[in-house]
């Protein structure tokens, strides 16, 4: 079961990174509308509009990531859904990085970005709980992490 200890980690983190990553954007969002505000992040009110929504959407996500590592035994979807978002993510920044437009502003980064989503994907799927163990542990022990 330390597989599925380091699971409940992994998820837990990816939670919390979500949850803050989406609070930023959406306190980005709001701090953009004060008078003559210099915006974080370099996209006019459309962009901004875009933004808190997004964060809104990682909020959400980091919600079900937390259920999974409270009890991920009975949601190995979430993990499944968030490995097959993260490989998607990882295409959309190589393509970006291909095209080139993104190279003046980026550099390598979309590169690096693309690797860890991969690794982090690979991690999801290698580490979710087996079919087997969910269906054949009493759902009291998939809470206590045995």
């Amino acid at each position: 079961m330390k597989r599925l200890r380091l699971y409940r980690f992994l998820v837990g983190t990816l939670a919390i990174a979500m949850a803050l990553f989406g609070l930023a954007l959406v306190a980005d969002f709001f701090l953009y509308q004060r008078p003559n505000s210099v915006p974080a992040i370099p996209t006019g009110p459309v962009g901004h509009y875009f933004v808190a929504f997004t964060g809104c959407a990682l909020l959400g996500w980091a919600g079900g990531l937390m259920g999974a590592a409270r009890d991920p035994l009975s949601s190995r979807s979430v993990g499944t859904a968030t490995a097959f978002v993260m490989a998607l993510m990882a295409v959309i920044r190589m393509v970006a990085w291909v095209i080139g437009d993104y190279t003046v502003w980026l550099g390598n980064l979309p590169r690096t970005e693309a690797g860890v989503l991969l690794l982090l994907a690979l991690a999801l799927v290698w580490l979710r709980p087996t079919v087997a163990e969910t269906s054949g542990l009493p759902r009291h022990q998939g809470r206590e992490g045995t």
